[in-house]
């Protein structure tokens, strides 16, 4: 009896210490300021796929918060167990909760209509310094429901320092994974490769272990791959883009990139071809265009801020070829915007942190064009709301990620 006696206290303190959480968060929550955009031009529907990632400061404390479909949400007011995730990793638990569970990473997934895949590292490193690495496998076949899982050891994984898995494809149902790697070495040089793993999804094994590019260097050289930023990264894409960036240090502390010996390439999985994108033509693709531009696996897109405007150019990626070059009907002033996102045929534009002198509020404003013609579909800034007046001035906002729906 004394048994069942303690195990009730203890679920009621557990509901009682629940139940007190939750009081206490709603009553902290409806003091905290809120905060929505104004339009000033376009329709207010626009603001419906668009999620704004801030932090609120005040009294010494730091809450999170997301402006999401013209709404205020702190994270303090989602479930204490729940996680904040990337939108497209949140649709995909929505959609597949049961596969989903403990997959995060969303350039690990690629995703067409009849298949959802996974592909990640599992990485220890033992007492010798060495790391021990493992390929984390899964496949959805959606229709039926099917899920397949098993792990796998990374070939050759003894001269592995380092490794992130960068692209996922399912290519003639045979899995390919793309990594950037840091070879372990014991002497001065460092090595880094980009790698390509093909994995038999029936044997449960890699059949392809391919070094698509190695890059040897010494201090004070240095050498780094980087990659167009994507705005589908889970979505089926037959050709993948990458720069080899180099340079080298200086004793006097500045970096020098050595841009003439630096070079953009490019990768079809189906006929397994390593291109390197010359950019002889004044108008074609080209190394400089493509290190900040964005891509969605067909197009790049460059966006270059002068003299308070932005121009818009828009590259075939198969061919290289310039297919749109537009000028942004937006007057956006002298200030660059902070966080850009291309989706839904616009591109949206987040000017200004939220964050004035000595913490004060400053309003950020939020820009969408239509991606083909450059027209204005909206205009906007972010009014600040104070649930109470006299510690509007002792809030610190700042805005850090812009997600589109």
């Amino acid at each position: 009896m004394k048994r069942y006696l303690c195990s009730s206290i203890i679920c009621l303190v557990v509901l009682l210490s629940i139940g007190t959480y939750y009081v206490k968060v709603a009553s902290s929550a409806s003091s905290l300021p809120t905060y929505t955009f104004k339009t000033s031009e376009g329709s207010v529907k626009e603001l419906d796929p668009v999620i704004v990632q801030a932090t609120l400061e005040h009294r010494n404390f730091y809450d999170p918060l997301t402006i999401e479909s013209n709404q205020t949400k702190y994270e303090r007011d989602r479930p204490f167990w729940s996680d904040r995730n990337d939108v497209q990793i949140e649709r995909l638990v929505k959609e597949h909760r049961s596969f989903m569970r403990g997959k995060d990473l969303i350039d690990s997934f690629y995703e067409d209509d009849d298949f959802l895949a996974y592909a990640s590292l599992n990485r220890e490193y033992t007492q010798s310094g060495k790391m021990k690495a493992e390929l984390d496998i899964g496949v959805l076949e959606k229709k039926g429901k099917d899920e397949t899982s098993f792990r796998i050891d990374l070939p050759h994984q003894e001269r592995i320092m380092n490794t992130e898995v960068r692209d996922v494809q399912l290519i003639n149902s045979k899995l390919q994974v793309l990594t950037m790697i840091d070879v372990y070495s014991n002497d001065d040089k460092q090595t880094k490769e980009i790698h390509l793993y093909t994995i038999d999804l029936a044997n449960e094994k890699v059949v392809s272990d391919k070094t698509l590019v190695s890059e040897t260097f010494t201090y004070p050289n240095q050498v780094e791959f980087e990659m167009p930023v994507n705005t589908s990264p889970s979505k089926p894409n037959n050709m993948i883009l990458f720069s080899i960036m180099k340079g080298v240090n200086h004793e006097e502390g500045d970096y020098e990139e050595k841009l003439k010996e630096s070079k953009l390439l490019s990768y079809q999985y189906d006929t397994e071809k390593l291109s390197t994108i010359k950019g002889a033509k004044k108008e074609s693709l080209n190394l400089d265009i493509a290190r900040s531009s964005y891509t969605d696996g067909k197009n790049l897109y460059a966006i270059a801020f002068k003299s308070g405007k932005y121009q818009m150019k828009t590259f075939d990626i198969s061919s290289g070829a310039l297919t749109n070059d537009i000028q942004l009907d937006l007057a956006v002033g002298k200030e660059e915007a902070n966080c850009v996102a291309i989706k839904n045929g616009r591109v949206y534009f987040l000017i200004g942190s939220g964050m004035g002198e000595n913490l004060t509020y400053k309003p950020a404003h939020l820009l969408i064009a239509d991606l083909k013609t450059g027209k204005t579909l909206y205009k906007g800034e972010t009014v600040m709301h104070a649930a109470e007046k006299k510690n509007e001035q002792k809030t610190g906002f700042s805005i850090s990620n812009l997600e589109v729906k």
